[in-house]
């Protein structure tokens, strides 16, 4: 693995007695896009600003660009960009007025600014907006907007909180696009998320739940790591089989997943579990072993966890 640019020891946050973040282990690679995902109040955005320095941990460290962020501050804000879920955008402004207003404060002035200021018009198709004023503009072009005066100071590595909540998928689709290039050019990037199918696009993934790690590695690792079969289940009543089957022994979940059941066991059959359902005269039942989504292995993940704290 390349030298890490970003890592964690021990890092925990408390507040009173909640632990935001509790021992958090990370190596996150130079050039890699790192997803933190989980679902609100996991700890993912206090991660970020802990990492950052916009917040002292409890105790622990982390090491951004070769400093600790607690002891040496500035030299780590002149290595990174930070875009918080609510950006500093002035809606009065135009897109340019506010390209311009946060290069001054960058002290980025002359040739140099306007040849960035181009480029980044052109790597994120806003050079048709560039007179807007800034709350006119869609949610997805904020964000566009946000991501350029973010990156107006060159920095080495990008950290994103939850950048594309509530953005329509189009605009989602662009907007990881654009990291994608910006990794290609030799950006870090560290990004929470709380969508799943946003986790398959990161080289890899921290699944947090309760300001806990409870697993790290690429999307594909984590899919083919988890010891039980994902089977999915059709059935004429979807709740009476829900119902019916979690209370089985040896299975772990079982999860709706739009007009089918989606259920983790590591003992069970699809032969078996057809025949219980029309037994139990819930048929006609069709059940199949499939592949699980991100979003399937971090439930199921969950789930774990839970038993093993019961």
């Amino acid at each position: 693995m390349p030298e890490s640019i970003i890592q964690t020891r021990e890092l925990t946050r408390m507040f009173g007695p909640l632990a935001a973040v509790n021992r958090l282990n990370l190596d996150i690679a130079a050039g890699e896009i790192f997803g933190l995902v989980g679902p609100d109040g996991a700890g993912k955005t206090t991660t970020l600003r802990l990492m950052c320095g916009l917040m002292d941990p409890t105790s622990g460290e982390v090491r951004v660009a070769g400093y600790d962020v607690t002891r040496d501050p500035d030299p780590v804000k002149d290595q990174i960009g930070y875009m918080a879920q609510r950006f500093g955008l002035y809606a009065d402004l135009t897109v340019e007025e506010n390209m311009n207003f946060y290069a001054d404060l960058f002290g980025l002035t002359g040739r140099a600014r306007e040849d960035l200021k181009t480029k980044l018009f052109q790597m994120t198709r806003m050079e048709p907006f560039r007179r807007r004023p800034a709350g006119k503009l869609s949610g997805g072009m904020k964000q566009k907007l946000a991501l350029m005066c973010t990156l107006l100071h060159h920095p080495k590595i990008l950290f994103l909180d939850e950048p594309t909540n509530g953005v329509d998928p189009v605009s989602r689709r662009d907007f990881w696009a654009i990291l994608y290039q910006l990794v290609r050019d030799g950006l870090t990037v560290f990004v929470t998320t709380a969508y799943l199918d946003e986790a398959e696009r990161c080289n890899r993934v921290g699944l947090m739940h309760k300001g806990q790690l409870i697993r790290c590695d690429t999307p594909g690792r984590l899919k083919a790591q988890l010891e039980e079969a994902c089977y999915r289940i059709v059935t004429r009543d979807q709740r009476a089989a829900r119902e019916l089957l979690s209370k089985r022994d040896g299975v772990l979940s079982v999860e709706a997943s739009g007009p089918a059941l989606h259920l983790f066991s590591a003992s069970e059959s699809s032969e078996r579990l057809e025949r219980d359902l029309e037994a139990a005269r819930l048929g006609p039942a069709r059940v199949e072993e499939i592949a699980p989504s991100l979003e399937d292995v971090f439930i199921a993940l969950i789930r774990k966890q839970e038993f093993v704290h019961v």
